[in-house]
């Protein structure tokens, strides 16, 4: 199987020398990503393409892993699974074209088209016909239909090359990640944010992960989860850490020192000072937030205008005009609503009677009455986590919570539950000779886990073994004492 690997558009305007640091990026970012899933995939090409050579002997797991994987990389506009031949005469060709695809052509109309690079006695419309005859003439079809055919097929002559294309898949777009500078995002778990670290990922921006705690150690948790699922997914080609900022205290202070209409602006603000330091040593660029125009009171552009004054950081929102259906929308796109929507709205200062036009002295007399001393302390107890420790980590707090079971042996009243979304499962299903194993994808567990039958043991399988390890501690808080978790590595 070989993957052939096209570019976002606007890297191929780029001048010759952009081109080629951002190819040259691609290229290593692809690599790092494809060799963590199967190590013997080779990974090559050139000016206009990139090329993924897997090998015959992988298994079609592992294929699946890797064609997921390239549509979720930054710099991919699309790419085509495709079976690689030198190129033969016009009669071998149609014989590999018909070994190839002629079972799929059964009943159905097609057509055939031919994209073509180098120089060659032929031209492309000489192939298509040549193909399309021979096909017409030695498959069950339903004849050729040159227009909104129910299937294409598709060959791509590169040179000396042939390629069948078996499918195509579109890619994420954008910029390579490691193009652009890096930055600092102000996470709250919520579609906002989510959304936001999408889109900056998107253009070649990779970013930390900044996270001010409001809601304990649960809220953390949920938080920690939602960040590494936008990591893993769409930005593990480079290293990048979770800052954790704990400020239960610091909204105690702006509780009782600040007055009811500008709590919301003075609490944002604290956020973006202490979120200055913090990219400060980081040494990112910018500050990103999920911020959009009136979506809450603070979002005005007055407030926001009095907000930015807290830091000469610059600070991005990408999604300043978006709407918030369209926001949820994406997130539902790149997989991050189920998260978001299971995390809380921890924000412990909305006032009453929030102002739209907060004025800066007012503002900065209102700060003037905090503790300065509790805002040290928020900084200086924040913890600088890698995201790749972010498992091991749940799953060290798994253990102090008693979520793994004593031993790894089964019995008769053990259930593993699967909650990984079902496309997940239907890639890669966990199969185990001595257990029930029931899909229950994490969204349902909330409403679907209290009708199960309680009399037995219920152990929570994901394959990284963070879901799993954050929806059994949430059913623990909800009372139910028959959970555990699945250990990820026993399923390997």
């Amino acid at each position: 199987m070989k993957y052939i690997i096209r570019f976002f558009p606007e890297i191929t305007v780029k001048s010759r020398a952009v081109r080629q640091q951002q190819i040259k990026q691609l290229k290593k970012n692809i690599r790092q990503i494809v060799k963590e899933i199967w190590e013997p995939a080779r990974v090559g090409g050139c000016w206009d393409l990139l090329e993924v050579e897997v090998g015959d002997d992988a298994p079609e797991v592992i294929t699946t892993q890797i064609s997921d994987a390239l549509t979720c990389i930054p710099g991919i506009h699309h790419f085509m699974e495709a079976q690689e031949y030198d190129l033969p005469d016009f009669d071998r060709i149609c014989e590999l074209t018909l070994e190839a695809v002629g079972d799929s052509l059964r009943g159905k109309t097609f057509a055939v088209r031919v994209q073509r690079a180098g120089v060659h006695d032929f031209r492309s419309i000489d192939l298509e016909r040549y193909v399309g005859g021979y096909l017409f003439q030695h498959t069950d079809n339903a004849g050729v239909r040159l227009k909104d055919p129910d299937q294409l097929v598709v060959l791509q002559v590169h040179h000396q090359r042939l390629f069948i294309i078996n499918r195509r898949r579109e890619g994420m777009g954008g910029y390579p990640l490691g193009t652009q500078e890096n930055v600092a995002t102000l996470i709250s778990g919520g579609y906002d944010s989510c959304v936001a670290t999408w889109q900056m990922l998107q253009r070649g921006i990779y970013t930390h992960f900044i996270f001010f705690r409001l809601g304990g150690p649960a809220h953390e948790e949920g938080v920690k989860q939602v960040a590494y699922y936008l990591w893993q997914r769409y930005g593990r080609s480079h290293r990048v850490k979770f800052v954790t900022v704990p400020f239960e205290d610091v909204v105690e202070d702006i509780l009782t020192q600040v007055d009811n209409p500008l709590m919301g602006v003075v609490l944002k603000r604290c956020m973006i000072r202490c979120a200055d330091r913090v990219a400060s040593r980081l040494k990112t660029t910018a500050l990103i937030t999920g911020e959009a125009i009136s979506q809450v009171s603070s979002q005005t552009l007055t407030n926001l205008q009095v907000i930015d004054r807290a830091t000469e950081r610059l600070i991005l929102r990408p999604l300043i005009t978006t709407n918030k259906q369209a926001i949820v929308d994406q997130a539902k796109m790149i997989g991050a609503a189920v998260y978001a929507e299971a995390i809380p709205e921890y924000c412990a200062v909305i006032s009453k009677r929030p102002t739209t036009r907060a004025k800066l002295h007012e503002v900065e007399a209102a700060e003037a009455r905090l503790s300065q001393a509790v805002m040290a302390d928020a900084l200086a107890m924040a913890s600088y986590q890698p995201i790749t420790e972010i498992p091991a980590d749940l799953a060290a707090r798994a253990v102090a919570a008693d979520l793994l079971p004593a031993s790894a042996s089964f019995n008769e009243q053990v259930v593993v539950l699967d909650v990984r979304a079902p496309d997940e499962v239907d890639n890669a299903p966990l199969r185990l000779s001595q257990v029930d194993v029931v899909p229950m994808p994490f969204y349902r567990l909330h409403s679907g886990f209290a009708a199960l039958d309680q009399s037995r043991e219920y152990w929570l399988y994901c394959d990284k073994g963070v879901m799993s390890q954050l929806q059994a501690q949430n059913l623990r808080d909800a009372g139910f004492d028959n959970v555990r978790v699945y250990p990820a590595e026993l399923a390997q």
